[in-house]
């Protein structure tokens, strides 16, 4: 399995028969180098949404449809842009699990908002929403944007994730104390990637305190385009 960062809240998974593109951001991101567009993007099998927010989806439908590939996400938002775009769609709910070329994908809650910008203001964008990705014998935990939440309990013991992406940049979501306290209250992770850091000012611009309220965890500090090999 190989996870790479394409920075801010985006990364490249290559798991079982899928090459899996979550939320990419790509064009626009200060994070992310767009002369390696193409080997970000280069046999991408599906691209995935949290939110609607223009940091996690703006580039979605761009790249399904310079690919030929699926966008997966909340029923809502995915049918209303496959309807609109003329994009393949598999719009799905909390709760409900697809199997990406033997990647097993579960919609779970978060706690945040969802919506795109439109003419006259913002456009409901169907509920936000983290996924558990399960293959290769491990389970990834990604957050989407959130807060800590009561329901992170039994998706800890439900889905017992060994990897989890967390958003940990703070403002408009955990930061890195709030994320800590999370992965020691509600899961098991071997492995801890941040996101949604390092992108602006406004964000925390460091995973260090993470490291530290993580003793026993490795804590990895993604570098944009860089595999990390699990």
């Amino acid at each position: 399995m190989k996870i790479t960062w394409l920075g801010h809240s985006g990364f490249r998974i290559e798991i079982e028969g899928a090459v899996l593109l979550v939320d990419p951001w790509l064009a626009g991101n200060p994070m992310f180098p767009e002369e390696r567009r193409a080997e970000a993007i280069e046999g991408a099998t599906h691209v995935l949404v949290t939110h609607g927010h223009g940091d996690h989806s703006s580039n979605a439908v761009a790249i399904c449809k310079e690919k030929g590939i699926p966008l997966v996400g909340i029923y809502d938002l995915v049918s209303w842009w496959s309807e609109k775009e003329g994009i393949e769609g598999t719009g799905f709910n909390k709760g409900g699990t697809v199997d990406l070329g033997g990647a097993k994908v579960t919609m779970v809650n978060a706690s945040h908002s969802s919506s795109i910008g439109g003419p006259d203001g913002p456009i409901y964008a169907g509920h936000e929403a983290g996924f558990m990705i399960a293959g290769e014998g491990h389970v990834i935990y990604i957050t989407g944007d959130t807060t800590i939440m009561a329901d992170m309990e039994w998706m800890g013991e439900y889905h017992n994730p060994d990897i989890g992406i967390l958003c940990a940049g703070g403002h408009f979501t955990m930061d890195m104390k709030a994320a800590a306290w999370a992965a020691k209250k509600y899961f098991s992770f071997k492995t801890v990637i941040p996101c949604h850091y390092k992108t602006f000012p406004l964000l925390a611009q460091s995973a260090d305190e993470l490291k530290a309220r993580l003793p026993g965890v490795e804590v990895i500090e993604p570098e944009v385009l860089k595999p990390i090999d699990i």
